[in-house]
């Protein structure tokens, strides 16, 4: 298996902090971080995980491998793990390295203090994308869209063993992450929940629907998309407010981490572009420090583009997705003469590449991924 696209700046990060590595379960954390180790899951502590047994009293008492790289694995259940750490790196920062990984417990935890401040750079990994995979065939990137981009599955290639790491990982997050991070009384509710929400991607959320279908409040159902969030089940994006358009405000689009889970093939290529360009943003967030934000363009009249990427509140570029190779959508020439957008791109999956006017241009979606470098 070829390196993943965090490496470089995983080392990067090594010269002179702690690297804590965050992102979905099964993303393939772990095994990004054991590449770091010569021989990959050494048993001479440079790997700790806090699920064995045999380690916990090692970590406690502070013995650690004689290796340049220590990597601590789910240590974020362990009460005092910041203050923990915080000793290990101040201690050995001239002599050792630390990677810190986990389930999205981590993320959570890791704000809980400012113990560790300065200390550490936060990178999130994402699944597989075009780009990473250096996929550049149609057939590839269909098996990219089917199967979607998490490790098992797409490794293994095969509408069975996809079903069932389905069923399991939606299982394990309620069960594992949800259970770990929250104390709830209606588990059964929130995989209902999260079953329901793949029919809702790409369009404007409401809340209000949802709470009516399951039958609790809107409070309540709007913490458990909020919980799922965090969790890396999915992802929403806020409307993009120009000024002199009629920008609807409140409404958000949800998106999930897994996008091979949607219910039809529209939203599915949808989902995988939003997550290319989540990927992206968070890339350059985490790597290079500059505020990224993904939204959408939608006027009070219902015109609306897919997607558009801001860096420090400047709009980049604006993307909208179409399954076929049709004619350009009218809203970006509307919203081209009427936003400070600079360029947009109409994406979609056939061959066509033109520019019908200065800052439009119509073209496959690999060719976008070269355009726009995507990681």
């Amino acid at each position: 298996m070829k390196d993943r696209y965090l490496k470089k700046d995983i080392q990067d990060c090594l010269k002179t902090k702690m690297a804590f590595i965050g992102g979905p379960r099964q993303v393939g954390k772990t095994t990004l971080c054991l590449s770091f180790l010569k021989p990959p899951k050494p048993t001479n502590n440079s790997y700790m995980n806090w699920d064995d047994i045999s380690v916990k009293k090692n970590i406690k008492t502070g013995k650690l491998a004689n290796s340049p790289i220590i990597v601590f694995d789910e240590l974020h259940k362990y009460k005092h793990w910041r203050n923990l750490v915080k000793g290990f790196y101040d201690k050995k920062k001239e002599v050792q390295k630390f990677i810190v990984t986990g389930s999205a417990m981590l993320d959570h935890y890791r704000r809980g203090g400012d113990s560790l401040l300065g200390r550490y750079r936060h990178l999130r990994l994402h699944p597989f994308s075009a780009p990473e995979l250096k996929i550049t065939t149609q057939k590839d990137l269909n098996s990219l869209l089917k199967l979607g981009g998490f490790p098992e599955p797409f490794l293994n290639g095969t509408e069975k063993n996809w079903r069932l790491w389905q069923n399991e990982r939606l299982y394990r997050l309620v069960n594992d992450d949800i259970r770990s991070l929250e104390n709830l009384r209606e588990y059964n509710s929130i995989e209902t929940l999260a079953e329901v929400l793949p029919e809702k991607v790409g369009s404007t959320l409401s809340i209000n629907s949802i709470a009516e279908d399951l039958e609790f409040n809107f409070r309540t159902i709007e913490s458990w998309i909020k919980i799922l969030e965090k969790t890396y089940y999915c992802f929403r994006i806020m409307p993009y407010g120009a000024p002199k358009i009629r920008a609807i405000k409140k409404e958000k689009k949800l998106y999930l981490w897994d996008w091979s889970a949607c219910k039809n093939q529209g939203s599915k290529l949808e989902n995988m572009l939003a997550s290319h360009l989540l990927k992206y943003c968070h890339h350059k967030e985490d790597t290079q420090g500059y505020k990224m934000e993904l939204r959408f363009l939608r006027d009070t009249n219902r015109r609306e583009v897919d997607f558009v990427v801001l860096k420090d509140k400047i709009p980049l570029f604006a993307v909208e997705c179409k399954t076929g190779e049709k004619n350009l959508s009218k809203n970006i020439s509307y919203f081209k003469h009427r936003t400070k957008i600079p360029y947009f791109y109409q994406v979609h999956f056939g061959k066509k590449d033109y520019s019908p006017e200065a800052g439009i241009r119509v073209l496959p979606f690999l060719t976008l991924c070269k355009v726009l470098n995507l990681v």
